[in-house]
């Protein structure tokens, strides 16, 4: 598990706010490493009631059942659902955001020491609305439009980035790039990209031995190998501006993405006090403080933004239980931040366990856990309403199996 992975899945499993990560985190990170070591761990928040009633600063609509199961077709209000697939064959999406591609992570053995993360993609082809798997990318990048994808071989770091055409599976533009990418992420326009440097593979395992001198686990080595970003505008020819701008200390994969007003740059921070806060760059590698609407924001949330700039969605605010109807046992129960972007204060909370992406300015598509905090951790992806306790499935459930090969991860973008 990378640095990036390990963290999204301590702090869920810890249910941290976002505030602090308060003392002994270190140690508590390790203690999950040990406990699971597959993409995502099993959450233990807090909160055992069978029934929650959550304070939020809209009236709860739609009460009764929370689970709305649509059938595998398109509906209407633009949603694709498939609640039985998982992973899906079939198009998932909703408003604005589509599921453009889904990748799987599995451990690949160089050596008898040493070793790297490497993921497998699916990628949406949008004129049959079908996922297909390709082989031949390390990393895909899925532009707004979902017509074109950035794409690195499969050797990392990549010397060339591939403008891949969706449709026809074809690279229509080879970029040469002086300097080795491993990472890839589109501006919101879609007009220009980054391209995260590095000196090595930026997911590197060792294997370490153990208390008895045997062979142990598999463990991350969080080598810093980040060197900087390519800038390449995508109307011109030629492999962008090369910016230098290392790696954090605590090192392992640390890509550069784009702020929502295009005119920055931020990437994961470094350092145990600062895992979840991004830090923040111009678009010459300067570092800078964040704009005014994203200085609350987490990495690890990958909704960020409402599309209306308004509403900032953050990190897991309570897990709960309640009866599952039918049955016997008791199902999970998930609540995320949603909050003003400009003070940090709570305006409610919604539905999910992590919010993936905005479907417009009161929906929002989620990971949602299926069973209870007792149980072998499953989730599934949902449809989430603000002022709402109803989910809408759009996925199959998630399985989360003990071995070095990660569940299935979602790539969504822009419609």
């Amino acid at each position: 598990m990378n640095v990036e992975e390990l963290v999204r899945a301590s702090l869920r499993e810890l249910a941290v706010e976002e505030a602090s990560v308060g003392p002994g985190f270190t140690d508590r990170v390790l203690a999950v490493r040990r406990r699971r070591r597959t993409h995502r761990l099993v959450s233990v928040a807090a909160a055992t009631a069978a029934v929650v009633a959550v304070s939020v600063a809209v009236p709860m609509l739609n009460e009764g059942r929370d689970d709305v199961r649509p059938a595998s077709v398109t509906q209407g209000d633009g949603i694709s659902a498939h609640p039985d697939q998982s992973p899906p064959s079939g198009l998932i999406a909703a408003g604005r955001s589509a599921l453009a591609a889904y990748y799987t992570t599995a451990l690949v053995a160089k050596n008898k020491k040493e070793a790297t993360f490497e993921r497998t993609y699916w990628l949406l082809d949008p004129d049959t609305g079908k996922y297909k798997k390709d082989t031949r990318w390390s990393f895909v990048a899925v532009a707004p439009g979902l017509r074109t994808a950035a794409v690195l071989e499969r050797t990392l770091p990549a010397a060339r980035i591939g403008l891949l055409d969706l449709a026809t599976g074809e690279v229509e533009r080879w970029i040469p790039v002086g300097k080795g990418v491993a990472g890839l992420a589109f501006s919101n326009d879609g007009t220009e990209l980054v391209a995260t440097t590095y000196s090595e593979h930026p997911d590197p395992l060792e294997k370490l031995k153990n208390a008895e001198e045997s062979e142990g686990e598999w463990t991350s080595m969080h080598r810093v190998s980040r060197t900087g970003f390519l800038l390449l505008d995508l109307a011109e020819r030629g492999g962008g501006i090369w910016h230098r701008v290392p790696g954090s200390s605590a090192g392992g994969r640390a890509d550069f993405a784009f702020t929502r007003d295009d005119k920055h740059l931020f990437a994961a921070g470094g350092g145990l006090s600062t895992l979840i806060r991004p830090k923040f760059y111009d678009l010459s590698g300067k570092e800078t403080a964040a704009p005014a609407n994203e200085k609350h924001l987490r990495w690890d949330v990958p909704a960020r933004l409402s599309p209306n700039g308004k509403l900032a969605a953050l990190g897991l605010a309570e897990e709960v239980e309640q009866p599952d109807p039918g049955h016997s046992t008791m199902a999970g129960k998930s609540y995320s931040f949603i909050k003003d972007p400009l003070t940090g204060e709570e305006i409610t909370k919604v539905r999910g366990d992590e919010l993936l992406a905005w479907v417009d300015d009161q929906r929002l598509i989620a990971w949602e856990r299926t069973t209870g905090k007792d149980e072998t951790y499953k989730d599934r992806l949902v449809l989430v309403t603000i002022g709402s306790d109803k989910v809408v499935p759009l996925s199959g459930v998630r399985e989360h199996p003990e071995t070095d090969r990660a569940p299935w991860e979602p790539v969504f973008a822009e419609r």
